[in-house]
This record gives C-alpha cells, structure tokens and sequence, in this order.
C-alpha cells in the first residue's frame, strides 16, 4: 500500500484497541515487498538480556511476530476485491487480542462461536451489532449470555436448534445454513465442512415453516465451502443455492452469509483470494443483483485464515543438538503439540530460516537504522547438514521437519517459520508440561 490509503490504515492500526498501547516495531521490505523477519528476530534476541545463573533468569523462549501491516495490506486487498462483501473475521482461527484489536480498527466485523469468543470481540468496544454468532449448535448459556449483550444475528440448520433459539434467546434473528454444493472434490478444500454442518436441499422448506411457527424471524441465507479451497468455482455453485433457498422463504432477506474458505498465500500455498474475489463478484451479480437482490440485503463472509496466517511467525530457540555423521539433530522449544501442530492439522510445510544467535568476531555486525540496532551476519559460509528438527515433548511424533538442509547451529541459536497464524496456537496443547499459553508476541509494522 501506498499513499494517503496506506497512511489510513496505518494510523487506524495504531488507534485500535490494545495496539494503542503497545509497543510496535518497524519490520522492512525490500524492493519485491519481502519482509525480512528473519532480520527482526535478530534485533528482539540482540535486545533480550542474556541468561543470568546467579539470578536463576532463564535464557529467553519462543515467540510469535504479528505483522500489522500485513494485515492492513489483507483488509486493503479485500476490500479491491469484494467491495460490497464485509469481512467477518473468524475469531477461531486465531484470538490474538492485538489481531482482534487492529481488525477492529479497520472496521472488520467478527463471527464467533462461543462465549469466550464474543466476550473478546465486545471487550474491545466492538458493537453487538457487529458480531454473528456463526454455530450451528449452541449451548444454552452462550446463547443466554448472547441475548444479555444484544449479539442478536445466528445460524441454524436444525429444527431442534430453532426450539432451543426460542426459549434461550427469543429476539435473536437467525441464517439458515445451508450445505454448500460438493462438486466434483468439494472444491478441494482441505477440510469440508458440509459433512457436519448445513441443511440439506429437502430440508430447507420444513425448517423454514419451523422457524414461522416459532415466531423467529429467518433473515437470511449461510453457507460454507470449506477450509482452504483450492478449486473457486465452488462458490459460485453455491452462491446459485444460496439464491434458490432464499427465494423459497422470502424477497425480502437482509443477509447473505457466503463463508471462508480464502487463502492468501501462507504456508507454501498459493493465493486463492484474488481468483476467489472474481468467482464470488460475478456470481452475485448474476444471483442477487439487480431486481432480486433489493436494497439494503448485506452480504457478509467470515474470512481467517486470509486475515491470520501470514500475518505470524514463530522464533524457536534451539536448546538441544546431536550429531550423527553428516546428520544434524536439534531440539526447539516448540513444535508438533504447540504452535507448530499446524504440520500435522493444516498440513504446513516448514521451511525454518535459521538465525544465528552467536558468532565468532567479525561473523556479525551491528548498523542502526532508523534508529533501530540491527544485527546483520557476514557469515559466508554455504555448507549446509541434512537436518532434523525436534519439538520439546518426548513423543517421536513431535518431529517438525527431517531432511531439512541448514547450516551448522548451536545451542541458543533460533529458527524462524514464516505463516503461522491460522489454527496454531489456537489448536496446541499442554503436552508434557509445554504450553504456548504465556508466549509472547511481539508487534510490527511492515513497510
């Protein structure tokens, strides 16, 4: 981004709620608009204390990089792309409060599954009115503590869900969640959810007349995808349903939900957003414009991954090594049971860049810039090891990548993985007495 857009969002980022209060770093691109990360770490790790043993300090751990300006540059994007399609940032794939906080300064709005999840929204100032409570299936005290807040828009594909609306939170106006059309792979999205969510086509008449009898108001139409679709002509298919099962209820539906499912470009992955944008743009004026979409119907998707996963990355501090011949053997403290469990779930390929903690004289040097001490390597070597690299639990399944080329490390040097926002932290555990829950994440701006 440039010019009076970029300087917008940026101040709009540095307003909002919980980034007004912390400190952010700058983190530069270079010319292709590569961020250098690696060259951040360095600076966070050359700025830490060194372990003290006379003061027990422990040397420091891993970490998360949240690039903020990444995700203004995402927000930018999207709105080039899917000018009439409000983002509703799916809070499950990633609650970091300063990610909620700068979404919500960009004007986002948010689509929550539980309690906890609305509690984080709403404590940011976010207006109820800004939040969907997107579960098919929910608890009737979350549903009781979405009515006492005035978060008053859900979802539906049950006729038994309708009844449990009705006692628990009877003002609540409700989306009726449709299966998304399969195709021929599902749209290769790496999870379908249409094998636990969504009416089915014969279903949608009956449970339209259940919501009438109920007195609930349906207000429109949800759908789903999947996760990480691969093939976009799926949402057309399934924006085409969306309209057939509105017209079967009624003209006038204020909301057309159209889900996820957008990627942009983590992970090894390509970018399925701007493809996506083009299906989705041209199936709503085809579906909804004109006459059969009247004024004021919003139209709304709940993107997260496309908001979260580049917007990360980890620095994994090697604490452990073993050398076998050619082979090198290192121990990070985290991995397959912590942030790093994205390997196993959202099939991440790691590609870790490693970062040299120490170094013999003259192999660095420090440079300030922008007022900012960077510490850069002139370490030439390129001889690099086949390489394994090992989380901190003691299962064997707790391996993060085998065979990997990197130069020779030590103990106390770091690794950094690059898009590591979605279903990450989020998704790990306290195996073994690890947990990633008191991580710190540090701020940055790109640009």
């Amino acid at each position: 981004m440039a010019g009076a857009e970029g300087y917008q969002m940026e101040a709009a980022v540095l307003a909002a709620p919980v980034v007004k209060d912390r400190e952010v770093l700058r983190l530069r691109r270079d010319a292709a608009g590569r961020r250098d990360v690696t060259g951040l770490v360095r600076t966070i790790v050359a700025a830490a204390p060194p372990p003290d043993s006379t003061t027990r300090a422990a040397a420091a751990g891993a970490f998360n990089v949240l690039d903020l300006g990444e995700v203004a540059r995402l927000f930018a994007a999207w709105w080039r792309g899917l000018r009439g399609v409000r983002p509703y940032y799916a809070v499950k794939c990633n609650p970091n409060p300063a990610l909620l906080g700068a979404l919500a300064g960009l004007g986002a709005g948010f689509d929550c599954a539980s309690r906890a999840e609305m509690e984080a929204v709403l404590a940011l100032g976010v207006a109820a009115d800004r939040v969907v409570y997107a579960n098919q299936c929910k608890l009737e005290p979350h549903l009781e503590y979405a009515a006492g807040v005035g978060v008053d828009l859900t979802t539906f594909d049950s006729e038994e869900e309708v009844g449990k609306i009705k006692r628990c939170h009877p003002g609540c106006r409700l989306l009726l969640r449709i299966k998304a059309p399969d195709g021929d792979d599902g749209g290769g999205a790496m999870l379908n959810l249409g094998t636990k969510y969504g009416a089915h086509r014969d279903e949608v008449v009956p449970l339209l007349a259940a919501a009438r009898r109920a007195g609930m108001a349906v207000v429109g139409v949800s759908f789903h995808v999947g996760s990480a679709v691969s093939r976009v002509g799926i949402y057309a298919a399934a924006i085409e349903a969306a309209r057939v099962r509105r017209r079967r209820r009624a003209r006038h539906a204020a909301h057309a939900h159209i889900g996820g499912g957008f990627k942009a470009g983590g992970g090894g992955g390509e970018s399925t957003f701007q493809g996506a944008s083009a299906v989705i743009s041209a199936a709503l004026a085809r579906h909804f414009g004109g006459d059969d979409m009247p004024s004021g119907v919003e139209v709304i998707a709940e993107p997260g991954r496309y908001f979260a996963e580049t917007a990360f990355a980890l620095a994994a501090r090697i604490f452990g090594k073993r050398t076998r011949g050619e082979v090198r053997e290192y121990w990070i403290d985290d991995g397959m049971f912590g942030t790093l469990c994205c390997v196993h779930f959202e099939n991440y390929v790691p590609r870790p860049a490693p970062v040299t903690a120490t170094a013999d004289d003259g192999d660095e040097q420090a440079a300030t810039m922008g007022g900012e001490m960077m510490i850069t390597s002139t370490n030439t070597s390129t001889k690099t090891h086949p390489s394994t690299v090992f989380g901190p639990t003691l299962d064997s399944f707790d391996e993060v990548v085998r065979g990997y080329q990197l130069p020779e490390l030590c103990t106390g040097d770091w690794l950094v993985f690059d898009d590591v926002g979605a279903y990450t932290t989020v998704c790990s555990s306290d195996f073994n007495g690890f947990s990633t829950s008191n991580m710190k994440t540090y701020l940055a701006y790109s640009c």
